[in-house]
């Protein structure tokens, strides 16, 4: 029998980062032995075990087979002779193939530092590159999710996704598997998504990829406005920055369907209705828990006065207390300030990008050559300035 340490915590390890949880693989051991060192098995068909005092998960080096759609349409082979190699091959990513291994099932202690790699997940890190392990990669959509997530995880170090690698992606989302993943799954991948320090690549990629239509098609139709999609990406990064929790976090990404951003129809109570009914579809959809749900959808109804608390009369102010709900949970009231103060930094962050951009777009070479002196420097200024007014 032989234990090793396996998956994220190796990655971690190596990357230096906090270790969050241990799950090991046991080679050449059977379910009788587990459960006769005091393991619990954790389902009747699944060879996962919790060990007796850590409580940490221990799985028999295991193959599995595609057989139907979706992430549970596997058969699943544990026995003695499968190897870690064999084991390792159906992980997700190269830098969650890798394993350590441990002294025994009662102690963890590494025998040594020599870290396995089958598959190149050492020089993957090195590298920055999250890069699938096998064609095995394409049998389970969570991974389109899981990989995502990953990167919104470590985008901050410089992390990347191998052209290949999106390649299968694309190619899973084209097939519908997305479908078949259950909703809990897609709203847990999501939620730890977006409590990321840069949560916005989460959902930009799976925008990209064409994977919000199956879960979030409200979402990926209003992010075909680039205003939109630009401004609600910067409010997610200033969230993350500034370590909102998740309530505030989701409502910013739900302002995406916020009459805040529609122009087309003058009516902000038929905007508001229209961005609530959305609110609710995507929160039934993906099973976003309720109370997310409803922050949303009162930052929603209430966003345009809370953005504008220094020209409300007292009426107003005391009408906006009870509307929130402030005289009962004033803490509420001031998530929904915050909310309000990051979505108009996001804008006013983007409208100075463009001016930038602008800015800069705009040189010498565009301006008549025989100018002097203070004459160049207006030329420019007015020539920046329209090209500023021709991108708004």
């Amino acid at each position: 029998m032989q234990i090793y340490l396996v998956g994220g915590a190796v990655r971690d390890r190596l990357l230096k980062r906090p270790i969050k949880d241990k799950d090991f693989v046991v080679v050449g051991a059977t379910v009788a032995e587990m459960i006769g060192a005091g393991f619990q098995q954790v389902g009747a068909d699944f060879p996962v075990f919790l060990h007796p005092t850590s409580h940490e998960e221990y799985a028999l080096a295991r193959t599995e087979r595609k057989q139907g759609s979706g992430y549970k349409g596997f058969s699943v082979h544990a026995s003695p002779d499968v190897s870690l190699e064999d084991d390792l091959r159906r992980r997700d990513l190269t830098i969650n193939a890798m394993a350590i291994e441990v002294t025994s099932l009662t102690d963890d202690t590494p025998i040594n530092r020599q870290v396995i790699d089958y598959y190149g997940g050492l020089q993957d890190l090195k590298d920055k590159t999250l890069r699938h392990v096998s064609s095995a990669f394409s049998e389970d959509p969570l991974r389109v999710l899981r990989t995502v997530r990953f990167y919104s995880r470590y985008y901050d170090l410089g992390f990347t996704i191998a052209d290949d690698t999106l390649t299968l992606m694309r190619q899973l989302v084209d097939t519908g598997e997305l479908a078949h993943l259950s909703a809990e799954r897609i709203w847990q991948e999501s939620s730890r998504a977006t409590m990321q320090l840069s949560p916005q690549v989460y959902w930009q990629k799976l925008f990209e990829i064409g994977a919000l239509t199956e879960y979030f098609a409200p979402l990926h139709n209003a992010w075909d406005n680039i205003q939109i999609r630009e401004t609600v990406q910067t409010a997610l990064y200033f969230a993350g920055q500034m370590r909102l929790n998740l309530s505030q976090r989701w409502a910013l990404l739900m302002t995406s369907l916020s009459s805040l951003f529609n122009s087309e129809n003058s009516d902000s109570t038929s905007n508001v209705s229209t961005a609530i009914k959305n609110i609710n579809a995507i929160g039934n959809k993906a099973k976003v828990p309720k109370a997310h749900t409803q922050f949303a959808t009162l930052f929603a109804q209430q966003a345009e006065k809370l953005s504008t608390i220094n020209s409300l009369n007292a009426a107003e102010k005391i009408d906006l207390i009870q509307a929130c709900g402030a005289h009962k949970e004033p803490d509420k009231l001031s998530q929904l300030l915050v909310c309000s103060h990051v979505l108009q930094l996001a804008t006013q962050h983007r409208q100075m990008m463009l001016a930038l951009n602008s800015f800069h777009a705009v040189g010498m070479t565009d301006i008549a050559p025989n100018l002097k002196g203070p004459a160049i420097g207006a030329a420019l200024r007015q020539s920046r300035i329209e090209h500023l007014q021709a991108q708004q």
